[in-house]
């Protein structure tokens, strides 16, 4: 299981977006990355070719995840995530409220 998956909200801790806070678009499992929105974003050159137009794109890059903090949906602050079994699975829960974080995905 992750710590971090598609659709947390996490609050960025190092780098030229520290403290903003956004939604993970993509986790990388074998990198160790994620893909925030509207985060890392860096300018790309690009000369026109034939089936492309030329300018200057903005491209996300993917950060470290030791650089972002999952933000729990019930105490609203940037936290460590534990993992505890209910039943048959593992849920992951917020280290400063003791909370499930994914409490819809924890019922089905």
């Amino acid at each position: 299981m992750q710590k971090i998956i598609k659709g947390d909200k996490v609050k960025i801790l190092s780098g030229k977006d520290k403290g903003r806070e956004s939604v993970v678009e993509v986790f990388f499992a074998k990198e160790g990355k994620v893909l925030v929105t509207g985060i890392n974003v860096q300018k790309r050159h690009v000369k026109g070719s034939q089936g492309q137009k030329g300018g200057i794109y903005d491209l996300p890059k993917p950060l470290g995840v030791g650089k972002v903090a999952v933000i729990c949906p019930n105490c609203k602050k940037a936290t460590r995530v534990s993992f505890t079994k209910v039943g048959d699975k593992y849920v992951r829960k917020c280290q400063k409220c003791q909370r499930e974080l994914d409490l819809k995905k924890a019922k089905k």
